[in-house]
């Protein structure tokens, strides 16, 4: 079982920064797969970027170069760094974790293959 908890969401300007954070509790050290993902009113759920467990990282198309996924293992959180945030941004940002299949060291950024999730923390960003 893992517990997720996210924080750092708020408002902003556009071309502004915000950093989110999650903390995760688990209890076993295997492996696993973690993301961001984020919701619009009215939209599909998308990803945001993934973190595989060897710390190769992926983005979603329009967020290369302007987000940075990243983890303290030592404090056991995974982040999200947003710089030059866009109206579009504006969302419900979830950080999410599944245990890959054995052998498998491949993430997907497919949100049906997530299976802990935290509730949400909101970010909004003003023209």
């Amino acid at each position: 079982q893992v517990q997720l908890v996210e924080s750092g969401g708020g408002s902003v300007q556009a071309g502004g920064s915000l950093r989110l954070s999650c903390a995760v509790f688990r209890r076993t050290t295997s492996g696993i797969c973690m993301g961001w993902f984020r919701q619009a009113p009215g939209k599909e759920r998308e990803g945001v970027a993934t973190m595989q467990p060897d710390g190769y990282t992926s983005y979603g198309d329009s967020m290369w170069g302007r987000f940075t996924i990243s983890q303290d293992n030592a404090k056991n959180t995974l982040s999200l760094q947003m710089t030059s945030l866009k109206p579009d941004d504006t969302a419900m940002y979830y950080c999410a974790a599944y245990y890959p299949p054995y052998g498998v060291a491949y993430c997907t950024s497919r949100v049906e293959s997530y299976k802990f999730w935290g509730q949400g923390t909101q970010v909004t960003v003003s023209s």
